[in-house]
Formats: C-alpha cells, structure tokens, sequence
C-alpha cells in the first residue's frame, strides 16, 4: 500500500490536519503526537452507527479500521490528566482576554506643576494612548492648581503602561497611580470618592493558602496581594490591581474550595477617615489625654475602633502625659 494522508483534528468541528501514514497503511502515534502533543491515540464517528470508535493502537502504531483509512476525520484522544491540564491553560487564557478587556479606571497624577493645564496634561498623556479625560484639580477660591489631576484612558493596557512608569510633565517628574494612596486623602478634599482596590474576604477556612485564593480571584482581575493574617482568623484580605473590580466583587458571596465566603469593602469609609484626622492626633477622644485622669484609670482602646498602628500610638501619648503629671505633682511636693 502507498503512503496517504489521514484527517486529523482535535476536535469533530474543527479544521482537521492532513497526517502522512507509513508505506503498509498505518500511522505512527509518535507522527500524531508532533502535530498534537500530548495525544494517545484516535477515535472517529461510525458512518453507520453514528458512535465513536477507537482506532486499534499496538506498540506505538495505529492501524486503520478494515484496512482502510477512508475520507473519515479522526479526532485526537488525550490523556484525562492532560486534558485537565489544556483546560486550565484555556481557562488561564481567558482570564488573561478578559484582563485585556478590563474597563479603565481614573488615575490621579501626582506631583504636577502648577502652570500645568489640562491641555498640556493630555497633549502629554495622548502619546501612549487614545485619552478620554484629563482634569486639573484647582482651588474653589483662588482658582489656583493642587498640584495634582486626573486622567483616563481608552485602552486597559495604555493604563496598565502609563502606572507603570514615572513621566516627566513640564520639567517635573509626575507619578500615575490609580486614586486610592494617603496623599490622595489627605489632599483631594471631601467631594472625591475613595475607591478601595482592598477587599475583605470573611468565612474563610484554615485549608485556604494564599495561593488559592490568589488563583481563584485572578478570574476577575490582576491581583497584587494575598494577605491571611497569623494566627488564622478566619478572614483574608486581597487586593487588586483595578480599584473597578473590588468594587464590583462587593457583598458577593463567592465559592472557594466547596465554601461559601463573603466580599466586602476592606478601607474604611472617606468621611470617617477624614474624621479621625480632623480630631488631631487622638486628642478629640473622649476625654482626651490631657485629662485628670489617674494614671490607674483604663482606657478602652477596643472602643475607639483604632488599628494597631494608631493603637500603639495612642497608649505611647497617653503614657507619655501620666509621665508628665506626675513629674509636675512631684515638682508640687517639693515646692509645698
């Protein structure tokens, strides 16, 4: 029998490939496996009982069905293993198109010169990409800029390009950082929204690692950070690289690993932020440091809903000001 060629495809409704066969009429599964990696053997539809049928398989060789190969289109067969592993790469490309599609987020620039306008700021910006909004953040009263702007643009990864570098904008060198760092707070005045790229993950169990849950959140966006806290608490926080897509997974209730876990917002609201700034380095709670108050009298820190940091700092003040009353009775006694 001459050589020929066989249909071959990885699927009945795909485009099949043209394989050769060797001189007595069979098909090597090695010649199968350089055009489908990873294949062990053949299978095909039955013209007469329209059911699949293996291809008979003998040391490496495949051997066509009543000694002919026909017109018929053979299908590859995978091993279950690799067949699980080809449709975690698929998934894993779907999530990388579906971060290409991501919706683009507003950046705040940082660092701008005051005579810079929103001209120059998109004449700048246009370079990367198509620029769909710029703004200079100005003084109501004086009409003077901040110092710093916002812009936005068309394509996710123009975004992704533009953050990940610093710019030179008038002589200045200028940051583009998605809205949600410290200086942004403190300088962008109560009317501007903070968008949290945190979210808090409640429910969780001791089997989660972080690489689990790295996994299974990189299906809605880019993440950044997986943090679960030590001793296990049942809850984890992770972070992600569009502020848009933390803000969507709130008050979900997702599955992970069989478990039923909780979304919500992990930053604290703006105006409560703003207020623990406006009370002036815990000087506004409730009695205030600079009270009589005995150095034996507690102070119920849990209350005031502090975080560690600010806890910390808290009893350092309030011990620093027993330290002080009792040098200054000292001084009275002596004095007396």
């Amino acid at each position: 029998m001459s050589e020929c060629y066989i249909r071959v495809a990885e699927d009945e409704n795909e485009e099949p490939m043209e394989i050769p066969s060797e001189e007595d009429g069979t098909v090597l599964l090695s010649t199968v496996a350089a055009q489908f990696p990873g294949a062990c053997g053949l299978r095909y539809r039955s013209p007469v009982s329209q059911c699949m049928r293996g291809v008979r398989l003998v040391e490496g060789v495949l051997h066509a069905p009543d000694s002919d190969w026909g017109n018929l289109v053979y299908v590859v067969n995978y091993p279950k293993d690799n067949k699980r592993k080809m449709d975690e790469m698929d998934a894993a490309s779907a999530v990388k198109i579906k971060r290409g599609i991501q919706k683009t987020s507003d950046l705040i620039v940082l660092g701008l010169p005051w005579k810079t306008s929103e001209q120059d700021l998109k004449d700048y910006f246009s370079t990367f990409g198509e620029v769909i909004m710029v703004q200079v953040k100005r003084d109501v009263k004086t009409g003077n800029s901040k110092g710093f702007g916002f812009v936005r643009f068309a394509d996710y990864e123009t975004q992704i390009k533009v953050m990940s570098q610093r710019h030179m904008i008038d002589g200045r060198w200028c940051d583009c950082k998605l809205p949600n760092s410290k200086y942004f707070l403190e300088q962008a005045g109560p009317d501007e929204p903070m968008r949290s790229r945190k979210v808090f993950v409640g429910r969780c169990t001791e089997d989660m690692t972080a690489d689990d849950l790295r996994q299974f959140f990189m299906q809605y966006g880019e993440v950044t950070d997986v943090f679960i806290p030590k001793p296990f608490r049942a809850f984890a926080f992770v972070t992600f690289a569009d502020d848009q897509v933390a803000q969507s997974l709130c008050g979900e209730d997702l599955i992970i690993k069989g478990t039923s876990v909780h979304i919500s917002n992990a930053e604290p609201k703006h105006n409560n932020s703003r207020q623990m700034m406006d009370r002036g380095r815990f000087g506004g709670f409730g009695q205030g440091f600079g009270s009589s108050r005995s150095p034996n009298s507690s102070v119920n820190f849990g209350a005031l809903s502090l975080n560690p940091a600010m806890m910390a700092a808290a009893q350092a003040a309030l011990q620093s000001s027993w330290g002080m009353m009792g040098m200054l009775a000292s001084q009275q006694e002596l004095q007396g």
